[in-house]
């Protein structure tokens, strides 16, 4: 086990696949605006990247790597978690675009 490379499955493919997603950077630039009351000026929409999101998202579930995310509970848990709430924000979103 000493020196194994930790392989990821289906939870750090999903990851991955949030991370491309140009609708899941814009809920962090919003997300990170609400928290430190930034302006729009301050931090413009399209800011975060696709490493950003896997920075940000490694780091909120406490882990290095996401293959990590298949085989840490704590950190699937939190995986979960922040699905949920970005898919909250997805559905609020689309309800004001209406």
């Amino acid at each position: 086990m000493y020196g194994e490379t930790v392989k990821g499955g289906p939870l750090a493919r999903q990851a991955a696949m949030l991370c491309r997603d140009a609708r899941f950077r814009l809920y962090l630039d919003r997300r990170r605006r609400h928290k430190f009351g930034l302006s729009e000026q301050d931090l413009p929409d399209g800011t975060h990247n696709e490493q950003d999101a896997r920075d940000w998202l490694c780091a909120a579930c406490g882990i290095q790597s996401r293959a990590a995310l298949d085989h840490q509970e704590q950190a699937a848990t939190m995986f979960r978690t922040i699905r949920q709430r970005y898919g909250r924000w997805r559905l609020r979103s689309r309800q004001g675009d209406a």
